[in-house]
């Protein structure tokens, strides 16, 4: 009976404080190990996310298309799949939402359009926000 309470008498003193700051100090390694990596997947699902965006915009530039016989050109840009503006057979808006979405870095997209081929092509400038680049910085194009 006696080595029971002297047990219950030491559970209920809690931990010590070196017991605690080995708790901290593995905590602590264990976010300079997973923490890295974790940015660089967030930097990943920027990019890949910034590329589906880009997709459902071409496809509803297509579909804008099929409809007026004609993509916006660079002045009308990607509003036009929100505002029928001139365009004769209008049958928008073509995006689920009445706004053109921004890219993941909460940018706008670039739209340009090439009269003579007849094509577009919808950038995307990367976190930095200038052309070229590497990494999160890296462009992205509907060209690509």
């Amino acid at each position: 009976m006696r080595l029971i309470n002297n047990l219950i008498r030491k559970a209920d003193k809690g931990f010590t404080l070196l017991e605690l700051l080995i708790v901290l100090i593995i905590i602590g390694l264990l976010a300079a190990l997973v923490g890295p990596k974790l940015i660089n997947r967030v930097g990943e699902s920027k990019q890949k996310t910034c590329k589906v965006q880009i997709e459902m915009l071409s496809t509803s530039l297509d579909t804008f298309r099929l409809d007026t016989g004609k993509y916006p050109d660079e002045e009308q840009g990607l509003n036009a799949l929100i505002e029928a503006g001139d365009f004769k057979n209008w049958k928008g808006p073509y995006l689920k939402k009445k706004f053109v979405p921004k890219d993941p870095w909460g940018n706008d997209f670039v739209y340009k359009y090439n009269s003579d081929a007849r094509e577009f092509e919808i950038i995307c400038y990367g976190a930095d926000e200038a052309e070229g680049g590497t990494g999160d910085n890296e462009d992205i194009s509907s060209a690509n």
